[in-house]
């Protein structure tokens, strides 16, 4: 229940008028039952009255005389609350749902800002994989805990009213029904935890089951699906785990439900019990027939809002555990961050960056992907990485622009560590384009734009970046151009192919004026031709800029100023081309390999 506090503060966080109008609906509405209930009492009352008067035989001078006034307001006042409780009823829906769509609006933004302060490093984590899952699960389904609290408050309040009513007319009755009620309340508590338990333990199979959803019907699969007619696979792989899920469920619920049963007859037998008191004092004449179903209904209507309560309560309780879920996302603290009073990243870096016996493992890990790396990296050098796959090309660029810190060693820009430096800085200062980079279902202006978020709407500059990156030609033959949503996620959507997906990338990156460049096998979609065109572009704009380049074609990587050629995780050799070629070592060797498959 520690859960709840912190809940309820989010609520009223997320709107107070709309909080206090379900507080103050509910509030009204506790008190209808009570009242309606004692209202058919005193018509009871007052029927029976009027039959010993027997009015019933002349009604016409009944109603002149106004002996049916009395019953008739009664009536009257019934009715009135009975419209009462259907339009409180209706507002208070009303205002739960505008406030639970803002509840969840809100807390989806708060994950997705979260989400955007934690570390690459925690996004490849399998534990936090799961933990995302749960807590983005929570965003959506967390606002029927909000209505639930409300309506046990609600809840107790008629429950205290009805009490008091019973009190007067017999203590003993609310201790009977205690006493009934609290082995199904302790029973709800013990299953919604075990229920909970379950579903944690199995989040990694769920995740596999809407992995397998996706990857069996989506757009981006279809192509291999139909060719290696793997719908049968995926289809088998996802019948076999539900069927799991399913039955580890299935077993859980038959406990619940036999127990549920049980439990909940002893409830029942309460109830008796305590009607056959009240019938027996009725015929003894202690209660009046109004009395007897005020007695008898009241009894009734509390047992129902006890087991309720009591039956809610524990699962609010079970409710509140899946809280942990969302809590706990949001305990996770980033370790990459700006240190305090962090400096700016200099207008004009002056001597580059330093890689100090630099080491790197990833988590979980017993290989390092780098270790004892030292090398320099001059201000306005162009420098290209080689080495065969694994060889720590991409952890390095990860590392030079802080998405990773070292785990030995260190980074040094112009002298100073690269985490003395303000992160958004840094970041700000250094464009990347990665061989994985993301295809944005969005226009083609801001697919380039988000290069540069705060200029996304500059749509010289998104223009400019497109004819640095060769992509004005790709956006010139789309339908709308700028304007064109490109991807097929949506109707309108148009597709583009694996190339002009790379030009759009490589003009992102170009969205930005950063003093780093890097680009992690930019062009492995196009073909020679375009390729050659973007390295040549890319030399005439990168003067007087650092950059760093990874390229598995070596034709590419021949116009950088310097070759660094990474072999298990350090620098095994370093120079120009032509060096390097001298040598005679693994450049020279990977070099020739390749040429051959051109001869």
């Amino acid at each position: 229940m520690r859960n709840i506090k912190p809940f309820l503060r989010e609520i009223w966080a997320t709107s107070k008028p709309l909080t206090l109008a379900s507080i103050g609906l509910r509030l009204v509405r506790a008190f209808l039952p009570i009242a309606t209930l004692y209202v058919g009492k005193l018509i009871i009352d007052e029927a029976i009255r009027l039959i010993g008067l027997d009015v019933g035989n002349a009604l016409g001078e009944a109603w002149r005389s106004g002996a049916l006034d009395h019953l008739l307001a009664l009536l009257a006042l019934e009715f009135g609350l009975a419209i009462a409780s259907d339009l409180l009823g209706r507002l208070t829906s009303y205002v739960d749902t505008l406030l639970s769509e803002r509840f969840t609006n809100a807390t989806s933004v708060r994950l997705m800002e979260h989400a955007a302060t934690l570390d690459l490093e925690d996004f490849e984590d399998a534990d936090l994989q799961d933990k995302l899952d749960r807590a983005r699960r929570q965003t959506m389904g967390r606002m029927g805990l909000m209505g639930q609290l409300f309506g046990q408050a609600q809840d107790a309040i008629t429950v205290v009213s009805f009490a008091i009513g019973l009190l007067a007319y017999a203590p003993w009755l609310m201790v009977l029904l205690a006493v009934a009620l609290i082995p199904a309340f302790v029973g709800e508590s013990h299953f919604n935890a075990l229920n909970y338990s379950l579903n944690f333990q199995w989040t990694p199979e769920r995740r596999q089951l809407e992995y397998l959803r996706q990857v069996g019907a989506s757009v981006e699969t279809a192509k291999e699906v139909k060719i290696f007619n793997l719908n049968r696979f995926f289809i088998e792989r996802f019948r076999t785990l539900s069927q799991k899920f399913y039955e580890a469920n299935a077993k859980l619920a038959g406990k619940r439900a036999f127990w549920g049963v049980l439990l909940a007859a002893l409830g029942t037998l309460g109830y008796y019990v305590a009607y056959a008191y009240i019938a027996w004092r009725t015929v003894r004449g202690d209660f009046s027939i109004g009395d007897l179903t005020f007695l008898a209904g009241s009894f009734r209507r509390l047992r129902q809002l006890l087991e309720s309560l009591l039956i809610g309560f524990s699962q609010v309780a079970g409710q509140a555990l899946y809280l942990d879920d969302l809590y706990s996302f949001f305990e996770i603290e980033p370790e990459i961050r700006s240190i305090p009073d962090a400096l700016a990243v200099p207008d004009q870096i002056r001597s580059g960056f330093v890689f100090d016996n630099v080491g790197f493992r990833y988590e979980g890990a017993d290989r390092w992907a780098l270790r004892g790396l030292s090398f320099e990296l001059h201000a306005g050098e162009v420098l290209a990485l080689v080495g065969e796959n694994g060889a720590g090309k991409t952890t390095l660029v990860k590392l030079l622009a802080r998405l990773y810190d070292p785990d030995e060693g260190r980074i040094l820009l112009d002298g100073r560590d690269l985490k003395d430096y303000d992160l958004d800085d840094l970041r700000a200062n250094t464009g990347v384009i990665f061989q994985d980079f993301v295809r944005y279902h969005l226009t083609a202006a801001e697919n380039i734009g988000v290069g540069l978020i705060e200029a996304m709407g500059d749509r010289a500059r998104v223009e400019l970046a497109a004819r640095k990156g060769m992509a004005d030609e790709v956006v010139a033959a789309l339908p709308k151009g700028y304007d064109q949503i490109i991807g097929r996620r949506f109707k309108e959507g148009v597709d583009l192919s694996g190339g002009q997906w790379q030009k759009i990338a490589i003009a992102r990156a170009y969205m930005r004026d950063a003093q780093v460049m890097i680009l992690d096998e930019p062009t492995a979609a196009l073909d020679a031709r375009s390729e050659f065109e973007v390295f040549e572009r890319f030399k005439e704009l990168s003067d007087g800029k650092t950059a760093v380049l990874i390229s598995h074609r070596f034709s590419s990587v021949r116009m950088a100023d310097r070759i660094l050629v990474l072999a298990d995780g350090k620098v095994e050799s370093s120079g120009t081309h032509e060096q390097l070629m001298a040598q005679g070592g693994r450049y020279a060797e990977l070099f020739e390999l390749q040429a051959a498959g051109y001869r």
